[in-house]
């Protein structure tokens, strides 16, 4: 319960926010995509919620490479800075506990194919911080 400044009572809704510890540790509601990715071509992933946890599968028969990475391949130094991980062979995987509202995923080479599972917390989207600076796009 808070008090104005006329010194009236008003309850005020708690929401979860970036800190909240809880909408971490519960389990998060499921969002499943996938797709095949043009040769060359990268996807952005926007999540209606933020993220407790992210896990992209490469799917392509041919093992033909999957990148993932939180900058997009145009900004300067995502690719030349090596800050993205390979997924290299069909089924090969990645598991993420991270907290972020997008995700990009790129095929280097020839047209490869992917499945994405995500936790989502509670968290709106729009109060996620822009994921920027030494490992991401510098």
């Amino acid at each position: 319960m808070a008090t104005s400044p006329d010194g009236t009572l008003y309850y005020q809704h708690q929401r979860s926010g970036l800190g909240s510890v809880g909408s971490y540790q519960v389990a998060g509601t499921p969002f499943m995509t996938g797709s095949t990715i043009a040769a060359g071509d990268e996807e952005t992933i926007n999540f209606p919620n933020v993220t407790r946890s992210i896990t992209i599968i490469n799917k392509d028969a041919e093992n033909d490479d999957i990148r993932v990475h939180f900058a997009s391949t145009g900004s300067a130094n995502t690719l030349a800075g090596l800050h993205y991980i390979t997924l290299g062979s069909m089924n090969s995987s990645l598991t993420m506990n991270v907290k972020c509202n997008s995700v990009y995923v790129s095929a280097p080479g020839n047209a490869a194919a992917y499945e994405m599972f995500a936790e989502l917390t509670g968290i709106n989207p729009q109060t996620m911080f822009p994921l920027t600076g030494s490992g991401i796009d510098e």
